[in-house]
């Protein structure tokens, strides 16, 4: 095997995990925040949750799990009830913060502690059903199209982009932190947060 038969289904895979994940989404503007307001400790424990989680989806994916979730599709409409749910109640609770000006924090520190910002993280993830068509079944069955071998280099590829993509937001939010000094910018972010939430919310509910 040549360098090229490694490299170029590493790079293919790179790019096209990085396409999927760019996209803003209730995960990507979570960890957003967090990497704003939070300490070092929440935001790598959350980063790694999301890089981790979509490195197991990927590889559950080439090893043909996907076609499992595929073929039992109550499994992803449980998920989608619960999604709702979780992404309805966070977008009114960002969306008491933007318009409560006395619950911004206009600090380089939160109070959140790195278990809830975990749990968050957590249900952000893996009640998200568009994780498992995207991750799961998308990724995986492009990976799949490759060669026997290609296949894992193009998987690794993609997984090595969650990982960029999720630290780079999460440590490189905090050169944002001057700007967050100010109540307004808090509103504004919340504001953002809280139409996605619940925008994504409505969107699954109306596939349930």
């Amino acid at each position: 095997m040549t360098l090229a038969d490694t490299l170029l289904p590493a790079l293919f895979g790179f790019g096209t995990g990085l396409a999927l994940i760019i996209a803003i989404g209730a995960q990507n503007a979570y960890i957003l925040r967090l990497g704003i307001e939070g300490k070092n400790r929440t935001v790598l424990a959350s980063v790694l949750i999301c890089s981790a989680s979509d490195a197991v989806l990927i590889f559950a994916g080439i090893v043909g799990i996907g076609a499992l979730i595929q073929a039992a599709p109550v499994v992803l409409v449980v998920v989608q009830v619960l999604g709702v749910g979780f992404l309805l109640s966070y977008g009114v609770f960002a969306a008491v913060r933007a318009f409560r000006p006395g619950v911004l924090v206009a600090a380089a520190t939160t109070q959140i502690s790195t278990r809830a910002a975990v749990a968050t993280t957590l249900a952000l993830t893996w009640l998200n059903p568009h994780v498992y068509l995207d991750t799961l079944i998308f990724l995986g069955s492009v990976a799949n199209h490759q060669g026997a071998n290609e296949r894992w280099w193009w998987g690794a590829g993609a997984i090595t982009a969650s990982f960029v993509w999720f630290f780079a937001l999460g440590f490189g939010s905090r050169m944002l932190r001057p700007l967050f000094a100010k109540r307004s910018s808090w509103r504004v972010l919340d504001g953002f947060i809280a139409v996605v939430m619940i925008a994504l919310g409505v969107r699954m509910a109306v596939g349930v």
